[in-house]
């Protein structure tokens, strides 16, 4: 049986290999069992400078989380539909807080789960296959794993934007939003990898590594989104997107309007209510809302309609009052046993 992620010290980097390439190294329990107890014992191993998280094959860093399976074992009633959360943000909170440089080579496509490995670490290398997204509001879900604190601190209202249709970075819109710290071209990675396993000072050696890359869209309509995303609801939102009448504001109600209504209104108060908050309450407010998330119609439906039955037309059921999700979770609130320090 292949592992399912692979561990190797190499020169003076720990290497974590996400190893699914057949399904685009989405991130399984199993595989967030393996790596924090890694990720412990490489902070105290003085042989290991640093961390480099990197994806198998050439299409995926990690497209999120074994969406299949949350559907199953929440449809069942398994203790994992939310247990594996659970686990997975105390992972981000790992990699958030850790004593050591956290280098994530986001070659490829990089969403939900993908991101939560990734983004809250010291150092985040796109590259020209770079493809970053949080669609989870398509599926009926929440942008989570740390997207509560993350989001919101990129610049403008990109989060917003992000989060409420569903929008792809390619590798230069990403290093643009400051989603990743770095950029260098694919075929340059294995050359970067070597430097970091040579060890030294990481920052001088992602900066000689470094690309300012060419195409970025995402300055040109910083402006637009930081004026049609502003609104205090996410019907506010689609209003001032069709009033606007733009081809590109037409576009982006279009993608607004096949979300989840209830997953659309809970994401952007992550956005606004995120921004005041320190990373460990984000994970927290994201643990009460995904557990409610998941004892509702909506993900089911969304995965049925994008996954299972692949037709494109999930058949919503939209919840007016939504403070209830964000309500919390008494003696099951998310709790942290500490970092990496």
């Amino acid at each position: 049986m292949t592992q399912e992620v692979l561990f190797e010290i190499v020169g003076k980097s720990g290497v974590i290999t996400l190893n699914r390439p057949e399904a685009l190294n989405a991130l399984t329990l199993n595989m967030v069992r393996l790596m924090r107890p890694v990720l412990v014992e490489w902070a105290a191993n003085a042989a290991v400078e640093h961390i480099v998280i990197e994806g198998a094959g050439e299409k995926g860093f990690c497209a999120g989380g074994d969406i299949r399976a949350l559907h199953d074992w929440g449809k069942s009633g398994a203790p994992e539909a939310t247990g594996f959360y659970r686990e997975e943000y105390q992972l981000n909170r790992i990699i958030k807080t850790y004593s050591k440089p956290y280098i994530a080579l986001i070659d490829g496509i990089t969403m939900g789960g993908g991101v939560g490995v990734s983004v809250h670490g010291s150092h985040r290398v796109a590259t020209d296959r770079t493809m970053f997204a949080m669609p989870e509001t398509g599926i009926g879900l929440l942008p989570d794993v740390g997207g509560t604190y993350f989001l919101p601190r990129l610049p403008g209202e990109t989060g917003a934007w992000l989060v409420l249709t569903g929008a792809r970075l390619r590798g230069a819109d990403a290093l643009a939003a400051q989603v990743a710290t770095h950029y260098t071209p694919s075929d340059n990675i294995n050359a970067l990898k070597a430097a970091l396993a040579e060890g030294g000072d990481v920052d001088a050696i992602l900066a000689a590594h470094h690309h300012q890359p060419e195409g970025a869209g995402l300055p040109q309509q910083q402006v637009d989104i930081d004026r049609l995303f502003a609104g205090d609801s996410v019907g506010d939102i689609h209003a001032a997107l069709l009033a606007d009448g733009g081809d590109w504001a037409k576009q982006q109600a279009e993608a607004l309007a096949s979300k989840s209504p209830t997953s659309a209104a809970v994401a952007l108060r992550q956005m606004r209510d995120g921004i005041h908050a320190e990373f460990d309450e984000c994970m927290r407010i994201e643990m009460r809302a995904v557990t409610r998330i998941m004892a509702q119609a909506d993900f089911y439906e969304g995965v049925r309609a994008t996954i299972i039955e692949k037709d494109g037309a999930p058949n919503w059921t939209p919840q007016q009052d939504i403070n209830a999700i964000f309500a919390s979770l008494g003696d099951d609130e998310l709790s942290f046993e500490g970092g990496t320090q």
